[in-house]
């Protein structure tokens, strides 16, 4: 019994080994779609993706971002306004990337786009301050994400979601958390779903960053 414990700890080890060495290679002509670029992680993470080689296409929430970030990447750096709140507005953004993907279909899905106000005491709150939030940092990031699965299970691609960790602690009343935590399930749901397609789903815990939402 202690002899397969420890073969399958082992086991496990390299497998982990061999997986955190993987490194993707011919990155030219691979389409990455990034929400939430306007300022901070979506904005650098566009940029740097850019550098790379990447084809990035950018949402972002104003014309203004989109003008800034393209005016410091590179011509392959595509941009497009996108309100999460908005199904009409998701659907031009998805017809937008069908369109730059030109039968490839889509390498790679970060949604980074969140809305953290208002918070706030429970008793204080409004149904509707629930729904400024949900609506973009939840069921925006969930509608996007179904109607790019298409075009991700094409390309054998991967989605990554990025999680502030700090909204994993329910400290305060409001939909901030709860979007978290929604995020965490869609996505665990999602990846046991999507491996048999080839799809990878990751969620990234990441750390507080400024943005012009928290100045």
């Amino acid at each position: 019994l202690h002899i397969a414990v420890l073969a399958s700890i082992l086991s496990l080890i390299i497998y982990w080994l061999i997986r955190d060495r993987y490194r993707v290679r011919n990155l030219n002509g691979k389409h990455v779609f990034i929400t939430g670029c306007d300022t901070g992680l979506g904005n650098s993470l566009a940029k740097w993706l850019d550098r790379k080689g990447f084809c990035v296409i950018a949402a972002c929430t104003t014309e203004k971002g989109s003008q800034e970030l393209r005016s410091c990447s590179s011509l392959s750096l595509k941009t497009v306004n996108l309100n999460l709140a908005d199904s009409n507005s998701i659907a031009r953004a998805v017809e937008f990337v069908t369109e730059q993907t030109a039968g490839k279909g889509l390498f790679g899905l970060v949604s980074n786009a969140e809305v953290t106000a208002p918070v706030g005491p429970t008793d204080w709150l409004r149904i509707e301050d629930f729904h400024s939030v949900l609506d973009v940092s939840l069921l925006g990031l969930i509608e996007i994400t179904l109607k790019l699965l298409p075009l991700l299970k094409k390309a054998e691609g991967r989605v990554v979601n990025l999680i502030n960790a700090k909204g994993l602690m329910a400290f305060v009343g409001g939909g901030y958390s709860l979007s978290k935590w929604g995020m965490e399930a869609f996505s665990d749901t999602l990846r046991i779903e999507m491996q048999h397609f080839g799809v990878k789903v990751s969620i990234v815990e990441h750390g507080f960053f400024k943005a012009e939402e928290v100045n």
